[in-house]
């Protein structure tokens, strides 16, 4: 009597000979690995960038007065008008934003306003570049034309944890892997498995189709962990990259990996499926990579993009996995704490494999 085909044997079969297959091409390694690190080295020696110094305004500040408008023109700083005193007293902890500025009218004659910045620890360098700015704000204020002193500045500190550039930029790069991996990896794999007929062949084969799928799919997202926590590590050990609850929050980011990696792989399906050749692949990838490279907060901030750009940004998928990485890696944020993040991944997968289901090809 013949015994039932084992097809959870043929998929962990496929599974294991797919992550042989990737491991060994440069491209899933160049772009996996190597692109990240090159970024993440960089980045972590050199520091600094060319980001703006948020400052925020206390609730209830008064806004129509000298010292506000004149923060408003000036091109460095990014002033943050939206936020609670609870929310600003947290981030100035983190340390994700300069200072905090209160500018009230003073209840004697002079100086006209009183302007109360309270700093933090956790950001000492974009802190002491601000004092500068501010402290030649004021001086341009008080002596213009000779009149009498407009503001007078007050200046306190908050302590918080230590907000290094490594650990803005490399959560990005994490996400820069996991979207390349995803997009490039898949879309090449399938498209070559259909041009050379090894699909066709399965099927003369008792291995579902779904087999196939889910044994390449597990060989991604396993050769995508690999890649993740070797990142991880490396920015940890090299360059102090913050993990605030140790190795809790290193399963929380290899989670939320996951959710990433399978989501960008409906993107790689969709392009397998559309592509007329192997020469078609890149162009059609680099349409759907390239604009979330860029305006994902994968580099930059977003908020210091141009207003009219920032929905844009938001609309994107790894826009809320970089900022998901970044909550769990630097706040100790839970999973359940950034459901929202989580959601808006999950429906954009629920998209793209329905796409993916329409336009993918076996033959």
């Amino acid at each position: 009597m013949n015994k039932p085909y084992n097809n959870t044997k043929a998929t962990l079969a496929l599974a294991k000979a797919s992550f042989r297959s990737i491991t060994r091409s440069p491209s899933a390694v160049v772009f996996t690995l190597a692109f990240p690190l090159i970024f993440i080295l960089v980045f972590g020696f050199l520091g600094g960038g060319g980001v703006k110094l948020d400052l925020a305004v206390a609730p209830g500040s008064d806004m129509q007065n000298p010292v506000i408008i004149a923060l408003q023109h000036t091109s460095v700083i990014h002033l943050i008008t939206d936020q609670s005193e609870v929310e600003l007293q947290q981030r100035l902890e983190k340390g994700t934003i300069a200072a905090v500025i209160d500018v009230h009218k003073n209840i004697v004659e002079q100086p006209a306003y009183l302007a109360n910045v309270k700093y933090t620890s956790a950001s000492m360098d974009k802190g002491n570049i601000l004092k500068s700015i501010l402290n030649n704000l004021m001086y341009t204020l008080n002596t213009k034309d000779l009149k009498p002193s407009v503001a007078e500045l007050k200046e306190s500190t908050v302590h918080g944890r230590t907000y290094r550039t490594i650990d803005f930029i490399l959560p990005g790069q994490l996400g820069f892997s996991l979207l390349s991996t995803g997009v490039f990896g898949t879309a090449f794999v399938f498209f070559s498995l259909r041009q050379t007929l090894v699909i066709k062949r399965f099927f003369a084969t008792p291995v579902k189709r779904s087999s196939i799928i889910l044994g390449e799919g597990l060989a991604r997202i396993g050769f995508a962990l690999i890649g993740a926590l070797f990142i991880i590590l490396i920015g940890h050990f090299f360059f102090h990259f913050t993990l605030i609850h140790g190795v809790t929050t290193v399963i929380n980011m290899l989670l939320l990996s996951t959710i990433g990696v399978i989501v960008f792989m409906g993107f790689g399906f969709v392009v397998s499926g559309i592509a007329k050749s192997e020469s078609t692949i890149p162009p059609i990838s680099n349409i759907i990579t390239l604009p979330q490279f860029l305006l994902s907060g994968t580099f930059f901030s977003i908020e210091n993009f141009p207003n009219w750009l920032q929905p844009i940004s938001r609309a994107l998928p790894l826009t809320y996995l970089n900022d998901a990485m970044r909550q769990v890696a630097f706040e100790g944020a839970g999973l359940w704490d950034v459901k929202q993040q989580i959601l808006i991944m999950v429906i954009w997968g629920i998209g793209i494999y329905a796409v993916a289901v329409k336009v993918f090809k076996w033959e």
